[in-house]
């Protein structure tokens, strides 16, 4: 692959704008989307969760790696994240074919000092490794800098324009460039690109918040009904837990019972009737 820079876009751009880049180069940064107050918030609410998180345990993972999930339930700052206007905006234009789309997962990713680089893969290849035709996209997914990433402290590394490639390539780390950006930022990449975490040289720890989304006729890899529990669920506004997944896919994945809306099981008489699906608000 030919090796180019990732763009950077300013925080005010338009998902139109960021939605043609990732389509073009497979990933793009905008600058200082999120106010720090906001990244403040979700660490101190983050910090024990992320404390408490074993390492993983094998070569992908990163054995110097935490990844602590169940965002929604135990940070309500990050709601903010993942129902923020640029992400649902970008992630419904570039995934347009499908009928609606769905919060795919939400996970910090923290990767320590020490760290090796993470194998560059897919992250479609999650679904089984079935091979999506060359250009059907399937995922739109964001990585929010809880930290300055460099590339020294082990910034996401990408194979831009590989979003078009064949399946199952092999890269190395020179054929990758780093997502380097400051704190608050957002890296925007779609599932098809090629990329990996980066080895971590430096002595501080490196933390990302990883929030995707997917078409809704897949299933989600996080389990938004078991992460987030029913007490936490029943507080939350329509608009997300139809993004966590309490609506229809398509035509009619996911209704329950007697063909009602999903929605129903947490908030009786505002579903729809039929067939419909929804979409949350920018």
């Amino acid at each position: 692959m030919v090796r180019v820079p990732i763009v950077h876009l300013p925080h005010d751009a338009r998902a139109e704008v960021v939605a043609e880049v990732i389509s073009g180069d497979g990933a793009v940064i905008v600058d200082r989307l999120a106010p720090l107050e906001l990244m403040d918030r979700v660490d101190d609410e983050l910090r024990p969760f992320l404390d408490a998180t074993p390492t993983g345990p094998d070569e992908f993972s990163g054995d110097k790696t935490r990844r602590t999930g169940s965002l929604i339930a135990r940070s309500p700052s990050s709601r903010e994240l993942v129902m923020h206007p640029l992400a649902l905006g970008t992630t419904r234009l570039f995934l347009s074919h499908a009928t609606n789309f769905q919060l795919h997962l939400t996970q910090a990713i923290a990767i320590g000092p020490g760290e090796s680089a993470q194998p560059i893969h897919r992250d479609q290849w999650a679904f089984d490794f079935f091979p999506f035709p060359p250009g059907y996209e399937v995922q739109c997914n964001t990585i929010w800098a809880q930290t300055d990433f460099t590339e020294e402290n082990g910034a996401t590394r990408v194979v831009l324009r590989s979003n078009r490639a064949e399946d199952r390539l092999s890269f190395e780390l020179a054929d990758t460039e780093p997502a380097e950006m400051a704190r608050g930022s957002a890296l925007f990449y779609s599932g098809s690109v090629y990329h990996g975490g980066g080895p971590n040289r430096s002595g501080t720890t490196r933390i990302g918040l990883n929030i995707t989304y997917n078409v809704a006729w897949l299933r989600q890899e996080e389990n938004q009904y078991l992460s987030v529990p029913r007490e936490v669920a029943e507080t939350l506004p329509t608009e997300l837990l139809r993004l966590m997944g309490y609506d229809r896919g398509a035509y009619a994945l996911g209704y329950i019972d007697d063909l009602r809306d999903p929605i129903e099981a947490v908030r009786p008489g505002t579903g729809s009737v039929g067939f419909a699906v929804s979409q949350p608000e920018e």
